[in-house]
């Protein structure tokens, strides 16, 4: 049987993890690196990218490196640009930064609120925006946006600002889907609940817990139905199937990966 991503080239932004393990971009790297794609992995933060580097090339993987600011236009053009020219084309793009700040509009200053909003909403547009033409010129893509159910319901803490700019990435998918589908471009998103990933330690912890890990991974735990935390290999083989010939037929869809978590009257 072929690989499922044999012979795509796939950008893949937040590609690296602000500590060791399965964040959602380096699990979706692997993963597609495993099913044959050439990687082009995109982090502002080079050496978060170097776990991820090693365990693609581990399985014989191929994948190149490539810092970028992707709330910045013109870095992001020029990223996309280094893709093209190393490779020749590009058939898939998965929008993985993100990142979150607690807080509602009372307490969040002006500034943090912008800031969210440029990381987790400008920053899928500006990819999608120099990554489409592109994608339409080879006439076809997968596009594969990362939002989570923070921008669907109340997730157990004030977000605001994350809350609404990843409420903004499923809607901007749809658009996108519609307006691409005669063009031969699917697009879609994929919506995380609460997983055990790197960022659990290394930021929410600090953010909604005093620092005590194991009391935030109780707290999320107690909301899944399924009774465990899934990890950023959970995103990356929803991801995975969606970039795939497997979802020809899917597109302006949200694959939520919440162990039931949403659909909770409670």
């Amino acid at each position: 049987m072929n690989k499922r991503l044999a012979d795509k080239i796939a950008i893949v932004t937040g590609a690296g993890c602000v500590g060791p393990g399965w964040g959602n971009g380096r699990a979706t790297a692997f993963r597609y690196a495993q099913e044959g794609a050439k990687i082009f992995a995109v982090d502002r933060d080079s050496a978060r990218l170097e776990e991820t580097l090693a365990r693609v090339r581990e399985i014989g993987g191929t994948i190149e490196p490539f810092c970028c600011d992707m709330t910045d236009g013109n870095a992001v053009a020029r990223m996309v640009a280094a893709c093209t020219d190393t490779w020749g084309g590009l058939h898939v793009l998965v929008n993985n930064v993100g990142g979150s700040a607690a807080g509602g509009p009372a307490e969040m200053s002006e500034e943090v609120w912008d800031a969210q909003v440029d990381l987790n909403l400008k920053s899928v547009f500006l990819a999608c925006k120099h990554v489409l033409p592109i994608m339409e010129q080879l006439r076809g893509g997968a596009i594969v946006n990362i939002a989570s159910t923070s921008g669907v319901r109340w997730t157990g803490s004030a977000q605001v600002a994350y809350a609404a700019a990843k409420a903004g990435v499923i809607q901007l998918s749809r658009v996108v889907a519609v307006q691409y589908a005669g063009k031969g471009i699917r697009v879609n998103t994929v919506v995380p609940g609460q997983l055990h990933t790197p960022m659990v330690e290394a930021r929410l912890a600090r953010q909604r817990a005093g620092g005590d890990v194991e009391a935030l991974l109780r707290q999320r735990q107690a909301r899944i139905p399924l009774g465990f935390m899934g990890d950023g290999m959970d995103t990356a083989n929803a991801a995975l199937f969606l970039a795939s010939d497997e979802a020809r037929f899917i597109t302006g869809a949200e694959l939520v990966v919440d162990g039931g978590m949403t659909i909770r009257c409670d």
